[in-house]
């Protein structure tokens, strides 16, 4: 991770969304047809939004 005052140091957030996006890869690999439930809910809409990108 870089140091706070670098120019390539991510926001918080930036680091936390790379990271979510991460694991979904590593899942998603690890089966053959991975799928995500959706309710509709805020927590469904940030895991859509993770899954999308």
């Amino acid at each position: 991770m870089s140091a706070p005052g670098s120019p390539f140091a991510l926001p918080h957030l930036e680091v936390l969304e790379s990271e979510a996006v991460h694991v979904f890869r590593e899942v998603a690999g690890e089966f053959e047809r991975p799928v995500l439930l959706f309710s509709g809910g805020k927590d469904s809409i940030v895991m859509l939004h993770l899954a999308l990108k």
